[in-house]
């Protein structure tokens, strides 16, 4: 049986719920280790590569958008199921680099099948993901910083950082290309529910409270 040999990890930062998921899957056959956020999973990643990887998108530190952008990037291989109540139905939410999406608090059964799915397609050849990019996605606390101020991006191919003024509108996903070796770079922003620093008083007029997030190149 697939499940058997199927080593899930969950990234969740709810404790009872990671708790509960925990045990379901391992009653349901699978090997199931857990983390608590994005820094934690990637420790975890490259301690003991999983086959699938099971995550929340919206969490403290490193969100999940973040981290499966970088997974994407630097463990190809391995399956990912994004989960989360803030998107409604089974498809997965533009720019998130996930094979398969999960609407939180739905019926466990639908969840339970999604992975199963994804086992099965785990045991096939494996496929490229190289046909849309993912880009990358940097956490911004909205409450502290104005619409269309710039943010500053690190290249991933040339490493040196360049300011960039979001385009206004309803794409989720942006374009730019860096201003020093003119390499195409695809990010987009997402709003953190960490409160971020509690000192903006202090900081400099103007300065932009955002992490990149530096990944290697989208194919």
């Amino acid at each position: 049986m697939p499940a058997l040999l199927t080593n899930i990890l969950l990234v969740e930062d709810d404790a009872p719920l990671r708790k509960l998921l925990t045990v379901i899957l391992t009653r349901s056959g699978y090997r199931v280790r857990a983390a608590e956020d994005g820094f934690s999973a990637l420790a975890q990643i490259r301690a003991n590569m999983p086959g699938i990887l099971l995550s929340d998108l919206y969490m403290l530190g490193m969100s999940g958008f973040e981290l499966l952008s970088v997974v994407r990037r630097r463990f190809p291989a391995i399956k990912v199921i994004a989960m989360s109540s803030a998107f409604s139905g089974g498809e997965v939410p533009p720019g998130v680099a996930a094979d398969r999406f999960y609407q939180k608090a739905t019926s466990i059964t639908a969840l339970l099948r999604l992975i199963e799915e994804t086992v099965i397609a785990e045991d096939r050849e494996p496929s490229p993901h190289g046909a849309a990019p993912q880009p990358i996605w940097i956490a911004s606390h909205a409450a502290q910083t104005g619409i269309g101020e710039p943010v500053v991006i690190a290249c991933p191919e040339c490493l040196r950082t360049f300011a960039n003024s979001p385009a206004r509108g309803l794409a989720v996903v942006q374009r730019t290309v860096c201003a020093h070796c003119q390499t195409p770079i695809y990010y987009s922003m997402v709003q953190s529910i960490d409160p971020g620093p509690q000192d903006a008083a202090r900081r400099p007029t103007g300065q932009r409270v955002i992490l990149p997030l530096v990944t290697d190149l989208p194919a």
